[in-house]
């Protein structure tokens, strides 16, 4: 299984695509590096604006660096996408996402 060590040679290597950031995403998201897991995934959806699963991992990147707003944007471009994919299961779960943003974003307008 590549490393981050082997995307990131690949990355410097000229080789960027929406499935090469989607990767070192979801592999800085494994180690707890949620901010530069954002990063990546901000990228893989410019390369790609149709590719749910990053927009759903955008989402919780985000959301574990605690931008709300930008997460549940993220979110809700996700549910747009796989909804026009007929992915009805990612849009579910990105649904679920949204929804708990949402709530929490309401209880600090409310403080």
């Amino acid at each position: 299984m590549p490393s981050i060590a082997d995307f990131e040679t690949m990355l410097a290597a000229g080789r960027d695509n929406a499935l090469l950031r989607f990767s070192l995403g979801n592999e800085y998201l494994k180690q707890g590096d949620a901010a530069q897991a954002a990063g990546h995934l901000r990228r893989a959806v410019e390369h790609d604006p149709k590719y749910s699963a990053a927009w759903k991992l955008l989402g919780k990147a985000l959301a574990d660096t605690a931008a709300l707003p930008e997460a549940l944007a993220a979110y809700q471009a996700g549910i747009a996408v796989a909804e026009a994919r007929g992915d009805k299961q990612a849009a579910k779960e990105m649904g679920v996402f949204a929804k708990r943003i949402e709530k929490q974003l309401e209880l600090k307008s409310s403080d």
